[in-house]
């Protein structure tokens, strides 16, 4: 398996460029607050090594919290008064001795509360700037883990609707065999045929998202060839499939569910059958595919409330917005209509 190139952002050590990049600030600002003193022997170096001493300093800090995991609580105001009243005397103390060692006429005693001052400033701003950065890492973290766990949910209730699917549609199958077996020993084999080709269809897509139009008609074709022998001249079936639809995936099984619908309320219900069309084509950037047969409405059974019902979310994980499963009655007609966004075909 192909291994995901993370990106050069999310490669980078972010805590250790923002620490250089923060310490470097530093230092540039005590030069600059130096004035006319900068100039004199071993002021800058004494500046660069003041900037290193709070780098290592916070980096100590730093290292002390993540061992204690006192930096994956929330945000702890305690820390930013160990900040001001510990580590800056600290970092005011290394400042004073690295002046005294680079410089040793120097004297800076009536400095102390100005540096104490600003030293403390300093490490009381790293320390709100770090709770600050974990606070919006521990978000981003919250919000991947939000996003992922949505993911895993969407796809186990795709995967549950997936599975309702398939013994709704062979029990039905398994009984239309049963109810032929006695009649036509012959007619029951062909139906155990095509019954075995529906099962190899649905055991290969039952772990996929969508299946081609093409193979989910091969499908259907297998099941009305079952009720073909069932019902003989009850039933006829006009088949008027757009170029390109073949290649236009949809969710394995819906199609199947409303041919099953128009099957049972529509065949079933009449006493001379009826004609079952299935369209399919695109228009106006929308793919569409209906099935019709003659009748009316009639009150749906719970059974095909559940059947639509899941088709309809199924559509929905797959397709996206935009996408819809209408069930109307229309000049003698009761037509299902499967519309998505064409964008979401298959090339």
């Amino acid at each position: 398996m192909e291994k995901t190139k993370i990106p050069l952002l999310a490669r980078l050590n972010w805590y250790w460029i923002l620490q250089v990049l923060g310490w470097s600030m530093v230092v540039v600002f005590v030069m600059l607050a130096n004035g006319p003193y900068i100039t004199r022997p071993g002021a800058v170096t004494v500046c660069v090594l003041d900037g290193i001493a709070g780098l290592l300093l916070t980096d100590l800090w730093h290292r002390f919290l993540k061992a204690r995991r006192w930096n994956t609580r929330t945000v702890d105001w305690r820390q930013t008064l160990v900040a001001f009243f510990v580590l800056g005397p600290l970092l005011m103390v290394c400042a004073t001795l690295i002046a005294r060692v680079v410089v040793p006429s120097s004297r800076n005693e009536g400095w102390l509360p100005m540096l104490f001052l600003f030293w403390s400033g300093v490490m009381m701003a790293w320390q709100m700037s770090y709770m600050a950065a974990i606070a919006l890492r521990r978000a981003n973290r919250f919000e991947s883990e939000a996003l992922r766990l949505d993911v895993l949910a969407k796809e186990a209730e795709l995967k549950a609707l997936q599975a309702q699917v398939n013994p709704h549609f062979f029990f039905n199958s398994l009984n239309s065999v049963r109810a032929l077996i006695f009649e036509n020993q012959q007619a029951a084999a062909q139906m155990v045929d095509q019954l075995a080709t529906l099962m190899r269809f649905t055991l290969a897509s039952s772990y996929a998202d969508t299946v081609p139009l093409k193979e989910e008609l091969e499908a259907v074709q297998s099941y009305l060839a079952i009720e073909k022998i069932r019902f003989e001249e009850r039933l006829s079936v006009v088949l008027d499939i757009a170029g390109g639809m073949e290649t236009v995936t949809i969710p394995p099984m819906s199609l199947q569910t409303l041919v099953e619908n128009a099957v049972k309320y529509g065949v079933e219900q009449s006493s001379v059958g009826t004609e079952i069309r299935i369209t399919a084509g695109i228009s106006n950037g929308k793919a569409s595919i209906e099935v019709a047969n003659r009748g009316a409405l009639a009150k749906l059974g719970n059974s095909t409330r559940v059947g639509l019902s899941n088709a309809r979310k199924r559509l929905l994980h797959a397709k996206g917005d935009g996408s819809s499963l209408d069930l109307v009655e229309r000049d003698g007609w009761v037509r299902a209509t499967l519309t998505f966004p064409a964008a979401h075909h298959a090339v």
